[in-house]
């Protein structure tokens, strides 16, 4: 159960990391360069936004990219170790858009992704969110220091209607 929890956790950072920094400048590992060129080489029609699973898991699928994965054995650091994949990489990890998936599998996917600029949609997304918290934050303070400005307006005003100095 605890590789679960890991997994989990992986998922949560990964998600949040792509949320708050472009993905297009993201270095996942020391070879990424080599898990893109050798998964596009190997996969150059996968379609990575929206993954169908049969292209991860069903027979041919399996013979296809054990390989792939057998290439990164002593160069990815627990290559094969159970990770969790987005299927739809516009949404966020939930039970629906999730699958399990070795650790290389989930690195050359979002690797991909990454360079790709199909993560670029949860980046910019949460971006907007944060503008339009900002712009919020912004009216309000806006409204509360014009009406503090007033305040201040009137306290050093004295009752003859002289400013104070």
């Amino acid at each position: 159960m605890a590789w679960a929890m890991r997994a989990m956790q992986h998922a949560e950072v990964y998600y949040k990391l792509i949320s708050s920094v472009d993905p297009q400048f993201l270095k996942l590992t020391k070879v990424d360069d080599q898990i893109y060129s050798e998964f596009r080489e190997n996969f150059e029609k996968l379609r990575i936004d929206v993954l169908d699973p049969e292209e991860l898991k069903s027979v041919s699928a399996k013979e296809k990219w054990r390989p792939f994965c057998l290439k990164f054995d002593g160069i990815v650091e627990d290559f094969n170790y159970g990770t969790l994949l987005r299927l739809d990489c516009s949404q966020g990890y939930t039970e629906e858009n999730t699958i399990f998936a070795p650790r290389i599998q989930f690195f050359a996917i979002e690797i991909a992704r990454n360079r790709e600029g199909h993560n670029k949609v949860v980046y910019s997304s949460v971006q907007d969110k944060e503008k339009e918290k900002a712009a919020d934050r912004g009216e309000k303070e806006k409204t509360d220091n014009a009406a503090g400005k007033d305040e201040t307006a009137h306290k050093g005003v004295d009752k003859r209607g002289e400013t104070a100095v």
